[in-house]
């Protein structure tokens, strides 16, 4: 803000702007000035080389690319609705003209009324459109590309959750073979979970870089949750041989469907099976539980010497039962009192993310979801063959059979197993039974 005292020639100042647009200036002023302002005059020498020009830092607003063809530009909303009424030219190069409209206050009922066009299919163009140009960019074989030139936006649609180099394989895989809808989905969702599955028995046959192998060990994974034998079982394996097109996954699935694979297990005697208690809590069972156990809780992928540090001395007493431990620790679980829970001491609860590392049955089903697996500390030396044993192998947490732990050399354990636990599910009833441990 100018005062009085700025404007005293005694006192050199700069204002360049003052010397260009001094009418500027004058209007905002609070007062009148009755002369004419003056050129200040500084004492500071004038460079002989022109001072660079300060940077302007308004940016003029510059729209994004339109996604529209230029066609359909300058097109106005009625002319964009008429064009999806009739279909006007190709269904990638009219589907951009939807999400304009929605941009333009129309919603999915409305643009349905008016062109036909429901809701789902709309939200297909958009998506496969947008699939489609990813292809492209991509620089896919024109010939795949123009196949869906005419239609076939249903099947673009079902690669939306594959990256870009996917899609190119599942699209080519998807015209060779001539997959509907429902068999691109498949195969999409077989390549996008095909990485997760390494822990899967068999996974190692496939080939992840072919879709068909991709496929066949989706039929394949799914002939193993299905009880041996079974019609649904058979069935599954029969779509996976015709599927498979590497040699190595062909016997795989091969060696299933013969039996040769679960061969020493169809013969073993079901009373001699290793049995654990596996049970789903329910919504609620903790509260209508009689009495509890308070366990300390230590995750699978944390340090194993956390397990052996867990508090093992924990007590409840008092009007209100409160839980004293010998230390503090930041995890417990409550857990009903359940008979292998009884008189427990020196318990603690492995949480493992994904049950798969349990040696469930290789022909029964099992969940991927997290698990609690309690522990008795107090009974660390593998003794018995039949028992199953919480031990740390190759620098990792595993849990296997006695008979299996001597062979690999481990005679002493983190604990013995006593009880596994699933979370509790909606709409479920799936307590396991003892026969679904190998």
């Amino acid at each position: 803000m100018l005062s009085s005292t700025s404007l005293n020639p005694k006192t050199p100042f700069f204002f360049p702007f003052l010397i260009q647009t001094p009418s500027l200036l004058s209007s905002h002023l609070p007062f009148s000035p009755s002369k004419p302002l003056l050129k200040p005059i500084s004492a500071t020498l004038i460079p002989s080389t022109p001072q660079p020009q300060q940077q302007q830092l308004y940016q003029p607003f510059r729209p994004p690319p339109s996604p529209l063809p230029s066609k359909f530009r300058s097109l106005d909303a009625l002319g964009r609705l008429d064009v999806l009424t009739d279909r006007l030219g190709l269904w990638f190069e009219y589907a951009p003209l939807i999400p304009s409209l929605y941009q333009e206050g129309f919603s999915p009922p409305s643009i349905e009324e008016i062109t036909g066009i429901s809701g789902v299919e709309q939200n297909t163009m958009i998506v496969a459109s947008q699939v489609r140009a990813s292809l492209v960019e991509a620089n896919t074989d024109e010939s795949l590309i123009s196949f869906f030139d005419t239609g076939g936006a249903e099947l673009l649609y079902e690669t939306r959750i594959l990256s870009s180099s996917q899609r190119a394989e599942a699209v080519r895989y998807i015209i060779e073979q001539r997959l509907d809808a429902k068999g691109a989905r498949d195969l999409a969702r077989a390549m996008k979970d095909f990485p997760r599955r390494q822990l899967d028995k068999g996974l190692g046959s496939f080939d992840y870089n072919l879709p068909g192998d991709c496929l066949s060990f989706m039929y394949y994974r799914q002939s193993r949750e299905h009880r041996n034998p079974s019609e649904e079982r058979t069935t599954n394996l029969k779509h996976a041989l015709q599927l498979a097109v590497s040699e190595s996954a062909k016997n795989e699935v091969l060696q299933e469907l013969e039996g040769k694979k679960d061969g020493e297990e169809e013969k073993e005697d079901l009373g001699n099976r290793v049995r654990v208690p596996v049970v789903r809590m329910q919504f609620g069972e903790v509260a209508e539980a009689t009495s509890v156990v308070v366990l300390p809780v230590c995750k699978a992928e944390e340090d194993v010497e956390l397990i052996s540090e867990a508090p093992s001395e924990y007590t409840s007493g008092g009007d209100f039962g409160v839980v004293e431990a010998e230390k503090g620790w930041k995890r417990w679980v409550v857990l009903p009192g359940w008979k292998p829970l009884a008189g427990l001491r020196s318990g603690v609860v492995v949480a493992f993310s994904d049950a798969r590392v349990i040696p469930w049955k290789a022909n029964s089903w099992y969940m991927e979801e997290a698990i609690l697996v309690v522990t008795d500390r107090s009974r660390k030396e593998v003794e018995l063959d039949n028992t199953f044993y919480l031990a740390v192998v190759n620098g990792g947490l595993k849990v296997d059979t006695g008979s299996e732990l001597k062979a690999m050399g481990v005679k002493e354990c983190l604990g013995t197993v006593l009880l596994v636990v699933k979370p509790p599910r909606d709409g479920t009833d799936d307590q396991l039974s003892d026969e679904d441990w190998e």
